[in-house]
């Protein structure tokens, strides 16, 4: 515990070198991203992941002590409580998508503040309960210590790397409110990228951010080899959780194929962690908010029935051989006749006709 406080505090001497070399290529890449694409902007609410990301690392490169971080009404006190949550799951070992996973249970539970005080007994970061076993008041109020619990409790969850944030969340916290924890992700994934790399952990993938009037703009992230074509905007009229479905799935555009991979770091270096057809959309709609089933014989089961005549932007398109009860395939309907998908081994997640994986077998509306 000592040695990782020592760490946090050296870790804050040596932040404006770290944090300056290690992002100036990313900075410069986003920067003329925003330059070609003047119609994105940044959401109600602050959740623009990217801008966010930026906000945070000017604030650890001290370029600006009063600079407003969006979601963080104080973000001097909350961006080093998210160093120690961070800190601590790099030193346990635990992968981006876990560490988003404590960051957003830390925002809905106590907005990332180590706050004495809470529902009858609940104290920290995180609100656990001395009276539940989680410590000591004491212990709970130490940030690195409360970090350490919540990250022991979510090691004990079965297939936690392969649940939705807030899925995760929830095995852990067991809130009264279990939806609470969704819409946290994009400010905890934007806290996480631009944290991780300045203490020694990857970054996690970025979550897409919205854009104005009815429209889509992928960023850096998207691979050429996703062929989305020239121009695509996503239908207006389409709800905003299909939306952000949507928009998560475009920013993975050419990240490698792997059957049974988690979707959890679609372009990371562990296969296990990239996407096979239906867990490209559980993630899809999980950072949405919605918690989908894992495999294609259980997500055609999934949302409403629609006729494969009436397809909308967010409707899951199943095909792929079989029959309506059990299709082989999943792909994310995009609207003007295209789909999102992770089509096979060897291929990567790309944007394709709607009919280019055969006949369609059944479509569900999700949102």
């Amino acid at each position: 515990m000592l040695a990782l406080a020592a760490l946090l505090l050296f870790g804050a001497a040596v932040m404006v070198a770290g944090a300056i070399a290690g992002h100036n290529a990313s900075v410069a890449q986003a920067a003329a991203w925003e330059q070609q694409q003047k119609r994105r902007c940044v959401p109600a609410g602050g959740d623009g992941a990217a801008v966010t990301a930026e906000q945070v690392r000017a604030l650890l490169d001290n370029t600006d002590a009063g600079i407003d971080v969006p979601g963080l009404p104080l973000p001097e006190e909350q961006v080093p409580v998210a160093q120690a949550v961070i800190a601590t799951g790099a030193q346990m070992g635990i992968s981006a998508h876990g560490q988003v996973v404590a960051l957003a249970t830390a925002l809905q539970e106590s907005n990332l503040r180590n706050l004495p005080y809470g529902d009858r007994d609940s104290l920290g970061v995180f609100q656990q309960r001395p009276s539940m076993g989680w410590g000591t008041p004491a212990q709970i109020l130490d940030p690195v210590y409360a970090s350490q619990k919540f990250y022991e409790g979510l090691q004990k969850i079965d297939g936690w790397e392969e649940m939705p944030v807030t899925e995760a969340a929830q095995a852990v916290q067991r809130s009264a409110y279990p939806d609470a924890y969704a819409k946290h992700e994009p400010l905890a994934t934007a806290l996480q990228q631009a944290i991780g790399p300045t203490l020694g952990t990857s970054a996690t993938t970025a979550v897409g951010g919205r854009a104005c009037a009815g429209q889509t703009a992928v960023g850096p992230a998207a691979d050429p080899q996703g062929k989305l074509p020239d121009g695509y905007t996503i239908p207006r009229g389409t709800t905003p959780q299909a939306r952000a479905a949507i928009e998560w799935a475009l920013q993975q555009l050419g990240g490698a194929y792997q059957w049974g991979g988690s979707c959890t770091n679609p372009r990371g270096a562990e296969p296990r962690d990239r996407c096979d057809c239906s867990s490209l959309m559980q993630r899809a709609y999980g950072v949405a908010g919605i918690s989908l089933s894992r495999t294609t014989y259980t997500q055609v089961n999934e949302g409403k029935v629609v006729p494969a005549g009436a397809v909308r932007a967010g409707d899951l398109v199943l095909s792929g051989g079989g029959n309506p009860a059990s299709p082989q395939h999943v792909a994310l309907a995009l609207g003007d006749g295209l789909v999102v998908h992770a089509p096979a081994p060897g291929k990567v997640i790309e944007v394709t006709s709607i009919t280019s994986n055969g006949d369609i077998l059944a479509v569900r509306r999700i949102a």
